[in-house]
């Protein structure tokens, strides 16, 4: 019996310029490398969303706070839950923790850390610790306070990252999963006017890679827990770049392939999407392609479930664009025409699941 296609949504974040929609959602052509669009969500700027680990519930970034939804797994569409307040300005980024217990919101406007506690129904809750980043950046004249660019914990469920572009430095917070508390306890010091922007790490946890936006590169760390304290080494640096490049880009995203054996950043101003290898053995990643992508702006960009697609989100240009891959060859071929999506921001897939209730 031939085995059944597995079946994807994806879901693109904007921000809404005119149109009050601003979650769009897509069905995944798997084999021709395409998005169709399936459904669209009323809320304005959403600017981040993300999914819970148990793969139940999206939530989503808006102009007042944080919004909840619950992903019908048959279908892919989203129902609202509910809405809550960071009693902050609008966030540009979030994640739960790994028991989807808690959810930290990062706030680049006033350099804010917001935590709220989880629902069982997926619901948000209460504020449980809100944190100010404090201080004054590297370039003055750009960014007068921290910008906190993105939060993320650790795999082992024990402390919570918070990259500040603005500061050049990502904290590191012991995180309190019973009261949902932070406690600053170390800092990872970025190069001068590199910005930090976002942190991932390998599924296995051992390995944590920040991309800079200012100065396109990633650094690679090693990470443990030594006698109940976090230990990070950096251990390699790469370029988000072509050797050629002349230079005022800015790097964007970061995303792992489903597999874990590659990662793909994006490069504004050179309008390009690079992709590495990476060795889980050293956690170095060895840089495989950097080629354009027929748009300006790329604020994002994934691989398709089946790693053989890549969608490219370009903010300036309005565009999705859709691309075939062949990594051990080095190429990428533009695969139909472009998307017209208003200043998409972000990109996340989801299985769907025809036996799910």
């Amino acid at each position: 019996m031939e085995k059944k296609a597995e079946k994807y949504v994806a879901y693109v974040s904007t921000y809404t310029m005119g149109d009050d929609h601003g979650i769009k959602i897509y069905d995944v052509d798997m084999e021709n490398g395409r998005f169709i669009e399936k459904d669209q969500v009323k809320i304005t700027n959403s600017s981040y969303v993300t999914i819970s680990h148990n793969q139940k519930f999206l939530y989503s970034i808006t102009d007042t706070g944080v919004e909840s939804y619950k992903i019908n797994h048959h279908t892919g569409e989203l129902a609202v839950i509910n809405h809550a307040s960071i009693h902050g300005m609008r966030g540009c980024y979030l994640s739960t923790d790994y028991q989807d217990e808690f959810l930290f919101v990062a706030g680049y406007h006033d350099g804010k850390l917001t935590v709220l506690r989880l629902h069982e129904d997926g619901g948000i809750g209460e504020i449980t610790d809100e944190v100010f980043h404090k201080g004054l950046g590297s370039i003055a004249e750009r960014n007068f306070r921290p910008h906190i660019s993105c939060v993320k914990m650790t795999r082992d469920n024990k402390y919570l990252l918070a990259a500040d572009l603005g500061m050049d430095h990502v904290n590191v917070y012991r995180f309190n999963s019973g009261t949902g508390k932070v406690k600053l306890i170390d800092v990872i010091r970025s190069d001068i006017e590199s910005a930090p922007r976002h942190v991932k790490f390998t599924k296995d946890g051992k390995f944590l890679y920040i991309v800079h936006e200012l100065k396109n590169i990633i650094d690679v760390y090693s990470y443990q827990e030594i006698k109940g304290n976090p230990e990070f080494e950096e251990i390699q640096t790469v370029s988000t770049l072509n050797d050629y490049h002349a230079g005022g880009s800015a790097a964007c995203a970061l995303n792992f392939s489903s597999d874990d054996n590659y990662l793909i950043s994006s490069n504004a101003g050179d309008n390009s999407v690079v992709v590495y290898k990476v060795d889980h053995e050293t956690g170095e990643l060895e840089k495989k392609l950097c080629l354009p992508i027929s748009g300006d702006y790329p604020k994002d960009a994934n691989f398709f479930p089946d790693m053989r697609h890549i969608v490219s989100l370009n903010h300036e240009s309005n565009t999705m664009t859709f691309f075939t891959v062949d990594i051990d060859k080095g190429l990428l071929v533009m695969k139909g025409k472009e998307i017209p999506v208003d200043k998409p921001n972000c990109v996340i897939f989801q299985k769907l699941d025809e036996k799910a209730d």
